[in-house]
């Protein structure tokens, strides 16, 4: 999809995603990183999502609100709903605190009462840790996660063969849309010449940490 390259032609260029070796979570040395929290000034984080706007659309996943999990989901949830709104598509968002409040509107939950189907906005997925939390703070709220939107796929095995997003796919059976995965940025590194270093280094990091996508 068009949105798809250029985001990760527009990632490339803030630096949010760099290339050289760096230490994943799991001690895998990457030729890439990618830093969600470089979106950090209007303009990049208006972009940023209205990517998001343009995947959830293509997406067609059905929704009542947006949900942005504490604390990277909370100007992507409430960027996002800006964007949609622009797009003619007017929905509410909430995001939840850390910490519980006892006083003012008290509780864990800021904006609007989660009903109906929730989407969740985060930047990425690596161990589900944030979709699980979230899962579970939608549904004691007796609402239904209807998927997860992010920016980045990975497409990389998480313990077992499965990716983190298959996991979650898996595990909650909802649809988790992605801006982009690993193919855009394969390709985007393909349409590069002066980046062939990259291409093979993500080549062969994809060709031992990949997951099978047949």
């Amino acid at each position: 999809m068009d949105f798809s390259e250029d985001f990760i032609r527009f990632a490339c260029e803030r630096g949010v995603i760099r290339f050289g070796e760096f230490k994943t979570k799991a001690g895998r040395l990457s030729p890439y990183f990618f830093n969600a929290g470089l979106f950090n000034d209007g303009d990049s984080l208006a972009r940023l999502c209205g990517f998001y706007a343009a995947a959830i659309l293509a997406a067609g996943v059905p929704c009542d609100i947006l949900f942005g999990p504490a604390y990277k989901g909370i100007p992507l949830a409430a960027g996002t709903a800006i964007a949609l709104a622009q797009k003619g598509h007017n929905l509410p968002f909430s995001f939840n605190r850390k910490e519980a409040k006892d006083h003012g509107e008290g509780g864990t939950l800021i904006g609007a009462p989660l009903k109906g189907r929730v989407l969740i906005v985060d930047d990425v997925i690596s161990a589900g840790t944030s979709v699980r939390e979230s899962v579970e703070f939608i549904r004691g709220a007796g609402a239904q996660p209807a998927g997860v939107v992010i920016a980045l796929d990975r497409m990389e095995r998480g313990q077992g063969k499965l990716s983190a997003v298959q996991e979650v796919r898996q595990a909650y059976g909802i649809p988790v849309i992605a801006v982009a995965t690993l193919d855009d940025l394969v390709g985007y590194l393909q349409s590069r010449p002066d980046l062939a270093e990259n291409l093979q280094a993500v080549a062969r990091y994809r060709q031992t940490y990949g997951i099978r996508t047949g």
